[in-house]
């Protein structure tokens, strides 16, 4: 029913040391995937605007002994609200945020400001409402509308990923 993210992380063909941002990380299971694959040069910013979770992420971490994660409380649906400076990362993972974002293109446009060129967005959301899980029907992002706003916004499909059944994913590239 939910999509995979460590078989959705590996199509970011993410290497030893890079430096990837999850924008509204939640839990962290984007980023603990993500930080396998960085390794120990490497670096995840885990950002979230949710203080509780940021907490609840932060005690994981410890826990599993992770020392490539960084959790920051930010916005990031705000200019320089993630708190990462510009065009300083590799890679860029939205997962199961468009759908909850006020300012849609403000998180796009965030996304872009601390993206290299060349740098890759993993994005994934929710297609469906299966019985009351996830978004409510009339706020999820159908897929033309997601990849529409993307490309709006300069980034240019790579490709389209199989995630799940309720989930659909596409791999930008920042042009």
């Amino acid at each position: 029913m939910f999509s995979n993210p460590e078989q959705n992380i590996l199509k970011l063909g993410l290497r030893e040391g890079m430096r990837v941002a999850d924008l509204g990380s939640g839990t962290g299971a984007y980023s603990l995937s993500a930080s396998k694959h960085v390794g120990h040069t490497g670096h995840i910013y885990a950002i979230e605007v949710q203080k509780g979770l940021v907490k609840k992420f932060e005690s994981e971490i410890k826990e599993v002994g992770s020392t490539n994660i960084e959790c920051i409380w930010g916005d990031i649906e705000k200019k320089n609200g993630t708190k990462i400076a510009d065009h300083s990362m590799d890679a860029v993972i939205i997962a199961n945020v468009l759908f909850q974002a006020e300012d849609k293109l403000g998180l796009i446009d965030e996304a872009k400001r601390i993206l290299k060129k060349g740098g890759k967005i993993l994005f994934i959301d929710w297609n469906t409402s299966p019985r009351g899980m996830g978004p409510s029907p009339f706020d999820v992002v159908p897929e033309d509308v997601a990849k529409d706003l993307f490309i709006k916004r300069g980034f240019k499909l790579q490709e389209k990923i199989t995630t799940s059944e309720h989930h659909y994913g596409i791999i930008f590239t920042h042009e």
